[in-house]
């Protein structure tokens, strides 16, 4: 059903602590601040996140595309947010969130029948939201794409028929995301897009607060994305395509660095125009 006013529209927005890229934020963010929705942001374990430095330097080249992928704007609405105010106080998933259990900890059923219910206390608590986003670069690759609580807060809005959204790495968490009883991918069956195999670096960015440089990231998400959708699904890359962002409701992908603020208008026109397709 098409929504017809946005007032109290909230957005529950995901960010890596070692790293997102500026433009992947910066770019919702202006869909969402226009149209007077409100973001509310959370982090792994409620550290402060940060934007990676090449996402704030417009002279960065991007070694892939052999040319600079952020603007002057763009590295400025980068800085101007990463000096703010605005994301010093994320919310926690470790702290909002369960655990599972191991199967070798003692009381083993009786603590996996507690963190069924307490994830479903997490559920009626994310009722309060109308979308998730998830965010990309290359910290996502750290502590997003199998990040057990995050997987819950996915299947929790998949449950709800809300919209999913998600740039670049990020995806790979919807890539994961499944429930424990059939173990499939939420993404069987659907049409996406993401790093296209001819954009991974060979020389990266690093993590951000580490002395690591990503060469290969340790996973090809093209690939990833091409088994996680199955053969009645699609890996969509648009490779040598300006743009990539990809709506197969209830998820909203895009591809990279500049289908920021395409995401961002998507997620918007999902809320606001009862959008179910697009891109394919």
């Amino acid at each position: 059903m098409a929504r017809n006013d946005s007032t109290g529209t909230r957005i529950l927005v995901i960010l890596s602590e070692h790293g997102y890229w500026g433009e992947e934020l910066v770019g919702p963010l202006a869909a969402f601040d226009a149209h007077g929705y409100e973001s509310v942001f959370a982090t792994p374990t409620g550290k402060q996140p940060h934007a990676l430095p090449p996402s704030m330097d417009p002279g960065y080249i991007d070694p892939p595309l052999g040319r600079s992928v952020t603007t002057e704007e763009v590295a400025r609405l980068t800085r101007d947010l990463d000096e703010s105010d605005r994301l010093g106080s994320p919310l926690s998933l470790a702290g909002w969130l369960p655990e599972r259990p191991y199967v070798a900890d003692k009381d083993y059923l009786h603590r996996l029948e507690a963190y069924h219910r307490n994830v479903a206390v997490v559920a009626d608590e994310l009722a309060d939201y109308d979308a998730l986003l998830i965010v990309g670069g290359s910290g996502p690759i750290v502590d997003l794409a199998n990040n057990e609580r995050l997987h819950e807060v996915i299947l929790a809005f998949l449950r709800a028929g809300k919209p999913v959204a998600a740039e670049c790495y990020g995806v790979a968490a919807l890539a994961f995301a499944r429930d424990w009883t059939d173990r499939r991918s939420i993404l069987w069956g659907k049409r996406v897009t993401g790093h296209c195999k001819e954009y991974d670096y060979k020389d990266g960015t690093g993590f951000l607060g580490t002395d690591f440089v990503m060469g290969p990231p340790p996973y090809p998400l093209e690939y990833i994305l091409r088994d996680a959708t199955g053969p009645d699904g699609a890996y969509i890359g648009n490779f040598g395509r300006e743009l990539s962002v990809i709506v197969d409701y209830p998820f909203i992908t895009g591809r990279s660095t500049p289908d920021s603020y395409l995401t961002g208008e998507k997620v918007v026109e999902v809320l606001e125009n009862g959008v179910r397709r697009f891109g394919w």
